[in-house]
């Protein structure tokens, strides 16, 4: 029981911080540009401020080298999983203008603006350096697979670019991190003000993140939230077979527990918020892709809690 306690508790630190962003966008705070701003706020400038700080500040050489090659878990449970979105397209017969988009949103999930914050809140800045391990993941496989093909589903023929796509995945919060992971391995230590600088900029990420979510939310409009074959598909995927498929892969090693718990989490996290924007982009279908990111970020706040439940009996 209190363990459910203590898992409702973290998502409720959650939820206020969505909330506020929600009446607040609701209220007019917001123009069109605000939550692009606040999201580039997050990405470029607050998060890897973040990942420095923290990483510096928490981690030895020794913690970061044993953590590292377990990127191999996620990479493989999202192999597994794109196939596994092939055959739930056939099977519930998604609609064919959907087929890239379902099958990117069935892939990928929220591992930042859902996933940091929540996993902080539940376990502290312990968890971190595995929440970026399967960041470092899920953020290269968005911006390579699940771009083509969510632009396949757009105008015209997907195309594959090279220069774009690694601008994407090495993005301010990867290189915040390869920055963080470089200093503490060479044993490199800031002066003290340039860490508190980094430090307070660090501490606008998840209140940030938290009100970009809920602007998001009050974006797409709960009136336009609906449940069909093409969004019980996402849900099946995000919280039941992605979760499930990663417990198969870590419970049976010997990896830390807190690590098998963090990677079961942040698989069932929600819709990836960049799957409006990339689908608008490439004239694919930016509604249903919003429409998904506010069921899967609402439905989460009460599926983190069971789940955590369940992790912390099994794991």
């Amino acid at each position: 029981m209190g363990v459910f306690v203590h898992s409702v508790s973290g998502v409720l630190i959650i939820l206020v911080m969505i909330a506020l962003g929600y009446v607040l966008a609701r209220r007019g705070w917001f123009d069109d540009q605000a939550p692009k701003l606040i999201a580039r706020l997050v990405t470029q400038i607050a998060l890897p401020a973040y990942m420095i700080s923290t990483i510096t500040s928490k981690f030895t050489a020794a913690k970061l080298k044993s953590t590292l090659p377990d990127l191999r878990f996620p990479i493989v449970s999202m192999l597994i999983m794109f196939g596994l979105s092939i055959i739930a397209y056939h099977l519930l017969r998604i609609n064919p203008q959907h087929r890239g988009l379902f099958e990117s949103m069935f892939l990928n999930s929220n591992t930042v603006f859902v996933g940091l914050p929540v996993n902080m809140a539940l376990f502290g800045s312990k968890s971190l350096p595995y929440v970026l391990v399967y960041y470092m993941a899920n953020t290269t496989f968005f911006w390579t697979l699940g771009v083509y093909l969510i632009q396949r589903d757009g105008q015209g023929s997907a195309e594959f670019s090279l220069k774009a796509t690694l601008k994407k995945v090495f993005s301010p919060p990867l290189l915040g991190f390869m920055v963080a992971v470089a200093l503490v391995l060479l044993g490199i230590e800031l002066p003290n003000w340039i860490m508190q600088d980094f430090n307070y900029i660090g501490n606008l990420t998840i209140p940030l993140s938290m009100i970009f979510i809920g602007t998001a939310i009050a974006g797409a409009g709960l009136q336009n939230i609906r449940i069909d074959r093409d969004s019980l598909g996402i849900l099946l995927g995000r919280f039941i077979i992605a979760p499930l498929l990663m417990a198969c892969l870590v419970l049976p090693t010997h990896m830390p527990i807190l690590m098998k718990q963090v990677f079961i989490l942040q698989a069932a996290m929600p819709v990836m918020t960049n799957a409006p924007v990339v689908s608008k982009l490439y004239h694919a279908d930016a509604d249903y892709a919003a429409i998904m990111v506010t069921e899967t970020t609402l439905l989460s706040l009460v599926v983190i809690p069971i789940l955590m439940v369940i992790v912390q009996h099994v794991a």
